[in-house]
């Protein structure tokens, strides 16, 4: 996947979306909000907060409020887009121009302005257990060198290959998942480093 550097070179890589993004776009940008790229997607921040960010799919385009949870949604626009795992960001879809309903869209963009100025943001938890698959546990009881590696890593690093690991539903998985890592491990990298 291509990582734009720019807010226009992210416009022009959608040109399926295009019309839409940047309407999206001249919206938000009528906000005091300041725009930048961030994972090659258009965030928009408010001293330095990331409060909203533009993405598009091949069925949609929407508007991202990372701390959508606290929006009011009195016309009932948003949703969680992975339940279970999505605790603050919360998403407006659409699918063609005619949806996208200037004022409303602007509504509640100052919603979220004024959410974030008043503090409201959910906290990460960072103190939740680290879900460990037996293999993952045998493997770094049987190898002192993939031991050592492991915990040179940084906790975030640890966490995101356990999970990785142990979301797998059969053993097959989890095993071929662990032969897949070990090489990353044993270097010091992160599982998602390539998308940093």
């Amino acid at each position: 996947m291509k990582r734009n550097k720019t807010v226009d070179e992210f416009l022009a890589s959608n040109q399926h979306w295009h019309a839409e993004l940047e309407h999206l776009r001249n919206l938000i940008l009528q906000t005091e909000m300041t725009e930048t790229i961030k994972w090659g997607f258009p965030v928009y921040t408010i001293s330095g907060k990331n409060v909203v960010g533009l993405g598009s799919f091949k069925a949609y385009v929407g508007i991202w409020f990372y701390q959508g949870v606290f929006l009011q949604d009195k016309a009932g626009k948003l949703i969680n887009a992975q339940e279970g795992k999505t605790k603050a960001m919360r998403q407006w879809r659409f699918q063609s121009a005619d949806e996208i309903e200037d004022q409303l869209v602007l509504d509640y963009l100052q919603e979220a302005i004024d959410n974030q100025k008043a503090g409201k943001e959910v906290k990460p938890d960072r103190k939740k257990d680290m879900p460990m698959a037996s293999e993952l546990t045998s493997a770094l009881d049987a190898n002192a060198s993939l031991a050592d590696a492991w915990q040179a890593l940084t906790p975030g690093k640890r966490r995101e290959y356990a999970e990785y690991i142990f979301e797998a539903k059969r053993e097959t998985t989890r095993i071929s998942r662990l032969e897949k890592v070990t090489p990353m491990i044993l270097a010091g990298q992160g599982l998602n480093d390539k998308y940093k």
